[in-house]
Order: C-alpha cells, then structure tokens, then sequence
C-alpha cells in the first residue's frame, strides 16, 4: 500500500471497490469505451494535486489485480464492510494520525479532481469541521421529489442541519425565494473524525432515511457542506454505463469531448 510521506498533514484519496453489487455485479471493472469504469475514476483522481496519495480499497482479487495493472496502488481490505465508509475506515487506520482522508465513489467517472481539491482543502484549518461534502442547487423540479435525490439543508455558516431523501425543506410557502440543495456523495475526512463515525451504532434517523450521514450527526459531528456547480454522472446498471459510453463517443465524434 502506498503511504503518504509523514510530516506535514497529508491528504489520501480512497476509491472504495466491491465486486459484488445486487443492480451491477463486477461494476468497477465494466469496459467504458476501452477503460474500466474504475480506471477513469483513478484517472480523475490522480489528477487532482492536493492529494498526496490515491489508493484502491477492495476486498476482490480480481480489482487488486487490474487496479495494479493500470498504475494504482491497493489496499486490500476485510470483505464484511457493510459500506464503503467502512472499507475506507479500515485503511484509515494504518495511516498517519494527522492524514485528511477523501472517500471518492468508484462509479462517478467524471469526478471533478477541482471538488475533490476543494473539500481537501476545507479540511485543513484548525477550526474546520471533521468532515466536509458537497452539494449542488437542484434545477429539475422533479429530482425535489425523487427519493434517490439526496437534499440538505445548511445553517449560516455552510454546515449541514439533515439530509432526507423527502423534499427538503418542506415549501408551505413558496413564494420564499430558498433553492433546494442535492448532497452529492463524496467526503471528506478528517482521520479522527472517520475513526469516531464508524465507531458509532446506526442511530434510527439513518436507519430510518437509509443515509449514514444522519449517524456523524446524531454523534454531534459537524459536516462542513461545499456549495458546487460540478454535477457527476453515477454509474449504477449496465444500461447507465452504455448511455455513458455512447455519451462518450458522440461527443468525440462532435470534437467536444466531455470533461
């Protein structure tokens, strides 16, 4: 496993990969116009210069293997996490006390590598929060109302007050000028605060919503929310990727090629 050099507060990227997925089996190794799903993700990340190390976290020999291949250093991990999170806590924990640890999901190929700067970056006041996301203003009515569109809400100072998959906030009066917020799923943390969140039991608010994030709020961590314009496509069946991929290739075709 590649370690970030000791010293000054380092900051790893984490692509959390499982092979067995109930929609997409085998996801992070998919062919996306000749380049595996989790490569372009890699690529991404790696190029983002605020992270001092990019590492693949998986439990499956067979992602070990092309993840190696294509450049990236692994991490192999116990094949019980229930999460992501989990998986990313496990390497965490061998890393430097002072690291910043970013948990970048392995099925957005167009992560913008600017965010994942940003969110570092929010990490390394003394007075930050312990744990930093992103969220963006919701222009299709539609997704207010869609349960797999996260929502967020932040006090004065950016922080988030909850997540919900319902509307969120509820509009009794509409006429007030207020943009609905969608999370997106990538974080930043902080060593000890990722330690002290997957410490922590499930609390009803996440098992009621189906959203680990209400856990670090209900343990009293504060989550730091990035405002962005940057939306990232997710890769969840076989049917998204082939749209994607033909997203690709038409914008080649057209000399636009999609960043």
């Amino acid at each position: 496993m590649q370690r970030p050099t000791t010293g000054n507060p380092t900051t790893v990227g984490i692509i959390p990969a499982r092979w067995n997925s109930s929609r997409f089996p085998g996801k992070p190794l998919h062919l996306i116009a000749g380049k595996s799903l989790l490569e372009r993700v890699y690529e991404r990340c790696a190029s983002c210069p605020t992270l001092d190390a990019v590492l693949v976290a998986t439990d499956d020999d067979r992602i070990a293997e092309a993840a190696s291949a294509f450049g990236a250093h692994v991490a192999m991990t116990r094949s019980d996490h229930l999460s992501g999170t989990d998986r990313i806590a496990e390497v965490a924990e061998q890393l430097p006390d002072n690291t910043m640890i970013v948990n970048i999901q392995g099925d957005e190929p167009l992560i913008s590598p600017d965010l994942i700067g940003q969110l570092a970056e929010c990490l390394r006041s003394p007075t930050a929060a312990g744990i930093v996301t992103a969220a963006g203003i919701i222009t299709d009515e539609t997704e207010i109302a869609d349960p797999n569109v996260v929502k967020v809400v932040v006090d004065a100072a950016g922080d988030a007050l909850y997540f919900s998959r319902s509307p969120l906030p509820f509009r009794r009066h509409p006429d007030v000028d207020l943009p609905t917020l969608r999370h997106h799923g990538i974080y930043a943390f902080r060593r000890d605060a990722l330690l002290r969140f997957v410490a922590a039991e499930p609390s009803l608010l996440e098992r009621t919503e189906g959203l680990e994030q209400l856990r670090a709020l209900h343990i009293g961590e504060r989550i730091h929310v990035v405002l962005t314009a940057e939306a990232s496509i997710g890769i969840d069946t076989p049917e998204q990727a082939n749209r994607f991929e033909t997203t690709l290739q038409d914008a080649k075709n057209s000399n636009h090629p999609v960043t």
